[in-house]
C-alpha cells in the first residue's frame, strides 16, 4: 500500500485516497510530499489524525476504538453472554495501529466478565480466508469451551461456516461476530452461523473520499469526515439489507 502511495504521489494526481492500515508513521513522510505538492489526501477505513493534523486531508470510515467497544457490548446483551464465559479474538496483534478495533472489542468483553484469549491473524488471510483454518482448530482444541469467536476482517467472517465445519460444529453452537457485510456474510447468517457484525458501510469509504476531493478541488469545500461504522447487523435485521449486500453496496 506504500509503494503504491508513492507511485501515486509522484504522478502528481490533484488528489489522492488513501487506506490508512500502514500507519502513521509510514504515511506521515508521504503525506508531506503530497502536501508540498500540492496534492489533496483523504483517507478510509482506517484513521491517521497525527498525519491529518500535521498534513491535512479528511475521513470516511469507522471510530475503531468505539466501533468495536460497541461491538463487544452489543454482542454480550444479544447472545446472552455471561461472565466466566471464553471467547477468542483473531487480530493483527502487535502491528501498531493495526489492531485498535479489536483491542476494543476484546477489552468490552473483559470488561463484561468474558475469559478472552489473543490470537494472531495469518498473512494473506483476507484473500484466501482458508489459511485461518489450521490456527482456529488448534486453538479450539486448546479451548473447546469457547463460546464466542471474533474475527477481524469481513472476508473471514464470511467463511465462518467452513471454521465450523472444521471444528465440528453446529450452526449456533458458537457464536461468530466480526465486521462488515458481503454476500457471504449474508449467507452466512442466513445458515447460522454468523450472528453479528458491525457495518462499516464500506460502499461509503470507497464512495465519498473521491466525492469529497472532487468538492474540494471544483468548489474549495474542507475534507469530509464521516462516521460509517456505527451501525450493526444481527440475525434479526439481516434480511434489510441483504439485497444490497449481495448487489455489493453494504
Amino acid at each position: 500500500m506504500i509503494d503504491q502511495l508513492r507511485e501515486a504521489v509522484v504522478a502528481k494526481p490533484d488528489g489522492i485516497a488513501m487506506m490508512g492500515h500502514p500507519g502513521e508513521d509510514a504515511i506521515m513522510p508521504l503525506a508531506k510530499e503530497a502536501y508540498e505538492a500540492g496534492i489533496d489526501m483523504m483517507y478510509q477505513n482506517v484513521d491517521v489524525p497525527l498525519v491529518r493534523a500535521q498534513y491535512g486531508g479528511g475521513y470516511i470510515g469507522a471510530i475503531l476504538e468505539p466501533q468495536g467497544r460497541a461491538l463487544g457490548e452489543r454482542a454480550v446483551r444479544l447472545l446472552g453472554l455471561e461472565p466466566g464465559d471464553k471467547a477468542m479474538v483473531f487480530a493483527p496483534w502487535g502491528k501498531p495501529g493495526r489492531a485498535v478495533r479489536e483491542g476494543s472489542l476484546a477489552l468490552a468483553l473483559e470488561e463484561a466478565g468474558l475469559i478472552v484469549s489473543k490470537y494472531p491473524d495469518v498473512e494473506g488471510y483476507n484473500t484466501n480466508p482458508s489459511l485461518l483454518i489450521d490456527s482456529l482448530t488448534a486453538a479450539f482444541l486448546r479451548e473447546p469451551d469457547t463460546k464466542l469467536i471474533c474475527y477481524p476482517g469481513g472476508q473471514i467472517l464470511g467463511a465462518a461456516e467452513i471454521y465450523m465445519d472444521a471444528i465440528g460444529k453446529e450452526p449456533g453452537e458458537v457464536y461468530n461476530i466480526g465486521f462488515d457485510t458481503s454476500p457471504a456474510i449474508i449467507d452466512a447468517f442466513e445458515k447460522g452461523y454468523v450472528q453479528l457484525t458491525s457495518d462499516q458501510q464500506p460502499f461509503l469509504q470507497g464512495y465519498l473520499p473521491i466525492l469529497s476531493l472532487c468538492l474540494t478541488k471544483v468548489y474549495g469545500f474542507a475534507p469530509m469526515f464521516l462516521e460509517t461504522g456505527a451501525g450493526f447487523v444481527d440475525m434479526n435485521n439481516y434480511k434489510n439489507v441483504a439485497e444490497w449486500a449481495i448487489k455489493g453496496y453494504r
